[in-house]
């Protein structure tokens, strides 16, 4: 079974806000196995100003960040009631590979594939595409944490 997620259900799970709320909407989310999340990069974006004001390029950082954010909607909707309560945490990134900039007008479409989760510690092979092309890759891992 699919679901969506629109800002509102996005905002119920993440604790971020902006300008650090770095998914728009969800369009695919298959729990345990997979999520599809869209981040329209507009040149309105605070992080523009200084990188760079000349040729505006997202920072890599922010499109991991993305993907991290991604990863914890996907864990939300896996674990449903169990991550209730919680705060999500990145606690490692590994084999993160970018190939392309992404700039103000990209549609940047974040895809997060569950790997495990073993003691509250998640897993999950991350991608970020652009019109089909591939902009980065990482292996994320979060953990939920009581707050």
């Amino acid at each position: 079974m699919s679901i969506t997620l629109d800002i509102l259900q996005i905002q119920a799970f993440l604790p971020h806000r902006y300008p650090f709320l770095l998914v728009d909407k969800v369009i695919e989310c298959e729990p345990g196995i997979r999520l599809l999340g869209v981040k329209n990069v507009t040149y309105n974006e605070p992080f523009f100003q200084g990188h760079f004001p000349h040729k505006p390029i997202m920072p890599g950082v922010l499109i991991l960040e993305a993907l991290a954010q991604s990863t914890g909607l996907l864990a939300s909707e896996t674990a449903g009631d169990e991550l209730k309560g919680m705060i999500y945490y990145l606690v490692g990134i590994d084999k993160a590979k970018f190939k392309r900039p992404v700039v103000p007008g990209d549609q940047l479409m974040l895809e997060a594939k569950f790997i495990k989760s073993k003691r509250n510690i998640w897993a999950f092979d991350c991608r970020a595409e652009v019109d089909g092309d591939f902009v980065a890759s990482a292996e994320i891992r979060c953990a939920a944490v009581v707050h």
